[in-house]
């Protein structure tokens, strides 16, 4: 009798110790794919009213069809719950491998666990989770755009001019890495009289902006973290009157117009395309098998 309580306390202790491991268990480990036909990819993007994530979800699209793999695309709106929520119906339709786009980094942490925990690979695009295992990174190099846009106004204006700096969605990676580039170079050489958030969105920018111009009279230039809050921050400068030169950071199809038109003074130019593109391509690796780099950068250009 003693020797069976010990055996079924030595089993209890394995079952244990095995549920609390990090390490999905054998059944839910993802199978290697050599035929990339039956391949179910989920995209989830942080928001489709912006041309560059429409952008990006192309590339995704075309290298996945080309490679006959299906799809499934859901957009968060810019809503954390939504995405979280988006992502695990993803994970509940049985996908192979998750493409994501975090609207907040933080908080897309837990359903990248989720898919963790089950084998569920998880590559991140544009901006990545906090926490979790992502098994590889594709984006732009945000910190070394910030620091173009920063030496691209001291060009233009000279050291001192007084700037204004319309940060993007807090808690997104990007927002943080774009920032971070431009401190590093203009809180040595400029002078940043303000910085307040537009959440990325061409409208918030516009009201933004407004307020800003309101509350400072000299005003020399505007960094946005992106060319939405560039474009809404225009429309501002304008129905002002005043001369100001505008930076943003994407390279839109609107805002490389812009640029074009003399509106816009210059884009830091992203290919969001190609970001989607090698997605697939890395994804395709992965469910092979194959090992990939785990952070992947797609070339900056500056347009002026």
């Amino acid at each position: 009798m003693k020797k069976l309580v010990h055996l079924l306390l030595m089993c209890s202790v394995i079952f244990v110790l095995s549920a609390c491991s990090l390490e999905p268990p054998e059944w839910a480990k993802p199978a290697k794919k050599k035929d990339l036909a039956d391949v179910k990819i989920g995209l989830s993007v942080s928001t489709l009213d912006n041309p560059f994530f429409v952008s990006l979800k192309e590339g995704v699209l075309k290298e996945a069809k080309s490679k006959n793999m299906e799809v499934i695309t859901v957009d968060a709106q810019d809503d954390t719950a939504k995405q979280i929520n988006d992502i695990e119906d993803l994970i509940q339709q049985g996908v192979d491998i998750l493409l994501i786009n975090p609207t907040d980094s933080s908080a897309v942490s837990t359903a990248v666990q989720s898919a963790n925990h089950i084998g569920i690979p998880v590559i991140t695009l544009d901006r990545t989770a906090d926490q979790g295992e992502v098994a590889s990174f594709i984006a732009s190099d945000n910190i070394e755009g910030g620091k173009m846009a920063a030496e691209f106004i001291i060009d233009q204006l000279g050291k001192d001019a007084k700037v204004v700096e319309l940060q993007g969605t807090p808690g997104a990676s990007a927002a943080r890495e774009r920032g971070q580039g431009f401190r590093s170079v203009a809180d040595q050489n400029l002078n940043v009289i303000a910085r307040q958030t537009a959440n990325f969105d061409r409208t918030q920018g516009l009201n933004v902006m407004e307020n800003l111009l309101q509350g400072h009279k000299e005003i020399d230039a505007v960094f946005a973290q992106n060319d939405e809050m560039a474009l809404g921050a225009i429309e501002a400068i304008n129905s002002s009157g005043r001369d100001i030169l505008v930076v943003g950071f994407d390279g839109n199809e609107d805002a490389i117009k812009a640029v074009q038109d003399g509106r816009l003074g210059a884009t830091i130019a992203q290919q969001p395309e190609l970001i989607g593109k090698e997605a697939v391509v890395v994804a395709s690796k992965i469910l092979k098998g194959e090992k990939v780099e785990k952070k992947i950068s797609v070339p900056l250009k500056l347009v002026q």
